[in-house]
């Protein structure tokens, strides 16, 4: 399966400069957060493959103008071609505002979500915006990542966790990929194509269908 994720920064490939048939290829598109609504209208348009996301700091446009042909996952469980996707947006509040979270909000947001997790027989994939503590994250108070994302992979085990906000060209210290006991941890601010083998995708539960009824892609 290719997924293109993306993230914080239109990249001008896919957009200024943008070339028929570049988005071919990709089975999925995964949005991390704080990028325009026209931009992942224009990449479902061109793509024609389906667009995942979930909001990110600077996306309060969202609330009234989301993006055209997108589906948000954000505090959901979604399964697509067998991947389990779990989307978490917003980062660790900063000031007032959407889509900004304590740790204690973040934690019980993760503790609402684990009976879908449970009857999905866990999760493959999480999509978030803000990194987890101490895995791509930094010590200003708005870049800070949650700690309760960390707990997250320590229970449940997701091969990868995809994340934005924090932009590379903040520093050449900024690591893309960041490996956390089994699972990926991926900054994909701008875009950054993951490529998930067959062989990682496991057969899902008997139970699974219960989810597959409450519109997921």
């Amino acid at each position: 399966m290719r997924i293109l994720a993306v993230s914080d920064e239109e990249s001008p490939a896919l957009w200024d400069y943008y070339v028929p048939g570049r988005l071919d290829g990709y089975d999925l598109i995964l949005s991390c957060g704080d990028l325009r609504g026209e931009y992942l209208s224009f990449l479902v348009t061109m793509g024609r493959s389906p667009v995942l996301y979930v909001p990110g700091n600077h996306d309060a446009r969202y609330q009234n103008n989301p993006p055209e042909g997108c589906d948000c996952i954000d505090d959901r469980l979604v399964v697509v071609n067998n991947l389990r996707i779990l989307g978490l947006g917003g980062c660790r509040r900063y000031h007032p505002g959407p889509y900004q979270y304590t740790e204690r909000q973040m934690r019980r947001r993760i503790w609402k979500l684990k009976w879908k997790i449970w009857m999905a027989g866990g999760v493959d994939l999480v999509v978030t915006h803000a990194p987890p503590r101490g895995l791509g994250d930094d010590e200003d108070p708005a870049h800070r990542g949650f700690e309760s994302l960390v707990a997250l992979m320590d229970r449940y085990k997701p091969k990868y966790l995809l994340h934005g906000h924090v932009h590379m060209r903040y520093g050449q210290q900024i690591p893309r990929l960041l490996t956390y006991g089994d699972t990926q941890v991926i900054n994909a601010c701008e875009r950054y194509i993951l490529e998930v083998p067959d062989s990682a995708i496991e057969k899902l539960p008997w139970r699974i269908r219960f989810l597959r009824s409450a519109r997921l892609p």
